[in-house]
C-alpha cells in the first residue's frame, strides 16, 4: 500500500503543471503563457522610464525567442505584450498621451485614428499601481485587450498589431533600452 501511495504521489507531482516565473525590475512575469491556445515564451522584459521615474514594466511573449525587431513586428503569429503599472504617475490621460505619441513616432502618423480611439476606449478607466494590461495578438482576429483580467475588446487586423508593437520595437521606439530588453539584448 505504501508503495502504491508513493507511486501515486510521484505520478501526480510529475504530471501537475506549475507556472514558472521570473522577476524583471522587481516585477514578476510568467516565463510561459498562452495566447489563445498557442503557448508563448517570454522573450524579454524591460522597464519604461520617463523623466528619471519608473513607469511600468512590460514583457514580450513570442512563440519562439527572437532578437529581430522587424520580424517580431511583421510576424503574423501569436504574441503578446504584458504591461504592469509600477508608478502612480501613470494615469489614464498620461498613458493615452504616450500611446498617441508612440503611434505617431512608430508609424510616421499612419496608424488609423479610428483604431487608436478604439484602443484607448478600451483603457478608459483610471489606472493604478499594480494594474495589468495584456495585449495579445491572435492571427486572423487581432489584438485582444485585457485589463486586470477583464476582457475589454478586440482590434482587428495585422496592421494595428504592427503599429502597436512598433511603439516599443520600431525604428523610433518609446525607449531604446526598453526595446533592447524586450528583444533579450540586455
Amino acid at each position: 500500500m505504501k508503495k502504491f501511495l508513493l507511486i501515486f504521489c510521484l505520478f501526480v507531482f510529475l504530471n501537475t503543471g506549475y507556472a514558472q516565473t521570473k522577476k524583471y525590475h522587481g516585477v514578476t512575469f510568467y516565463t510561459e503563457t498562452k495566447v489563445g491556445d498557442t503557448p508563448v515564451v517570454i522573450n524579454g522584459a524591460g522597464l519604461r522610464t520617463k523623466y528619471f521615474m519608473d513607469m511600468y514594466v512590460v514583457a514580450l511573449y513570442l512563440k519562439k525567442k527572437s532578437t529581430d525587431a522587424v520580424k517580431v513586428i511583421t510576424a503574423n503569429e501569436e504574441m503578446a505584450m504584458h504591461i504592469k503599472i509600477t508608478s502612480s504617475m501613470v494615469t489614464r490621460d498620461r498613458f493615452k498621451e504616450a500611446v498617441t505619441e508612440g503611434f505617431a513616432n512608430a508609424t510616421q502618423g499612419k496608424a488609423t485614428k479610428e483604431d487608436q480611439k478604439k484602443f484607448m476606449g478600451y483603457l478608459s478607466e483610471s489606472f493604478s499601481v499594480g494594474d495589468k494590461i495584456y495585449l495579445d495578438y491572435i492571427p486572423e482576429k487581432g489584438v485582444k485587450v485585457t485589463k486586470n483580467g477583464e476582457y475589454k475588446g478586440l482590434i482587428s487586423g495585422l496592421d494595428f498589431k504592427k503599429a502597436l508593437f512598433s511603439i516599443w520595437l520600431g525604428g523610433e521606439p518609446a525607449q531604446e533600452s526598453l526595446k533592447a530588453e524586450l528583444l533579450g539584448k540586455d
